[in-house]
């Protein structure tokens, strides 16, 4: 399982978009209640409500390993019967699922399903593929350095690459560009001509894999919130403090809905290269309000910015990043996805 720390960064988020109306929203970390540790406690209200989430990470979401949790959950309900005792994993599947629910307990998933039932609250997602599982035999090719290349091959998927320039294109070494066209011409997704330039052969095979294990949530997500409507007079106030830190492009429904105009964008997401906590200063947003509508995204890795397209004047990355970042989000994200696909990509 990766870091603590991070799993339980995204597990919050997860729970903060799942409950958009929520208000007085408390995280702590690493707690313990009548002596029993608890790695995440939540506290929120939803209306006149107040809620209390207890949740505890598990290194794997297979039977033997959720057995175990459900003990640990089960003390937990005892030392605190007004919580809601919470699993995190990597994946919980079927089986697991069942018994978590079973039990009376809830749980959240880091590859997007999750089942949370308490007063009046009936959250349950199911039959999302295993992201872990699914990235294995290709974990190499979708790393993120390896990824800077498949991000320059998608961008001009006609492009015949010379392996000297796609390395310099994508800011790898010769000799890590060479592995992944290695890897990639054994899948048959690209070929090396008689003049040995690099062709991309199927560029839609290649997005679709990529897209079944990425998730825009490798990125550390800063949430704030404006009072002003999501117009394009506020993205290019967000675009102007942006600016003053470094790189910067829009992405997700902000982005797509520069490139096409028929996209709608509930709230703004921009990668940003400088602190997030200076721009946010800056424009005088304000943090911990519910979900927010302005997200600062620092990227996982700085190949997000590659081929940035201008539209009116504002920074927007790459059609294969924008198609990335909304294919797993949970706001019709597959459904703009498509359409910017449909509309703009080609392929």
């Amino acid at each position: 399982m990766g870091g603590a720390k991070d799993y339980r960064r995204i597990a919050a988020q997860r729970l903060r978009e799942l409950f958009p109306k929520a208000s007085g929203w408390e995280e702590t970390v690493d707690v313990k209640i009548a002596g029993q540790p608890v790695d995440l406690e939540v506290k929120f209200m939803l209306g006149a409500s107040a809620h209390h989430l207890l949740l505890q990470t598990t290194s794997l979401g297979q039977p033997r390993q959720i057995r175990q949790a459900i003990g640990r959950l089960d003390s937990l309900r005892r030392a605190a019967p007004t919580s809601y005792p919470v699993a995190v994993a990597d994946y919980i599947g079927p089986q697991s699922a069942s018994l978590i629910k079973r039990a009376g307990f809830g749980y959240l998933d880091l590859s997007g399903n999750c089942h949370l039932s308490f007063e009046h609250v009936l959250i349950d997602r199911e039959g999302k593929p295993n992201q872990r599982a699914s990235s294995r035999p290709l974990r190499s090719l979708f790393a993120p350095r390896a990824t800077r290349v498949l991000r320059v091959l998608l961008v001009d998927p006609q492009h015949g690459w010379r392996l000297e320039e796609l390395a310099k294109a994508a800011e790898v070494s010769l000799g890590h560009a060479h592995n992944v066209v290695k890897r990639l011409v054994d899948l048959r997704w690209v070929e090396r001509a008689g003049d040995q330039r690099i062709h991309l052969l199927r560029p839609a095979e290649l997005l679709d894999g990529w897209a079944e294990v990425y998730t825009y949530r490798r990125n550390e997500v800063h949430t704030y919130y404006s009072p002003e409507r999501v117009t394009r007079q506020l993205m290019a106030e967000v675009a102007r403090a942006c600016h003053a830190q470094g790189r910067y492009a829009f992405t997700l429904h902000s982005g797509a809905a520069l490139v096409v105009s028929s996209i709608r964008s509930p709230a703004i997401h921009c990668y940003v290269e400088g602190n997030p906590e200076a721009i946010a200063r800056g424009l005088g947003l304000r943090s911990g309000e519910g979900e927010g509508n302005v997200h600062l995204l620092v990227p996982y890795d700085s190949g997000v910015f590659y081929a940035p397209i201008a539209k009116g004047g504002l920074p927007v990355v790459s059609l294969p990043q924008i198609y990335l970042d909304l294919y797993h989000y949970e706001r019709r994200g597959r459904e703009v996805a498509r359409n910017l696909r449909r509309e703009a990509m080609g392929y």
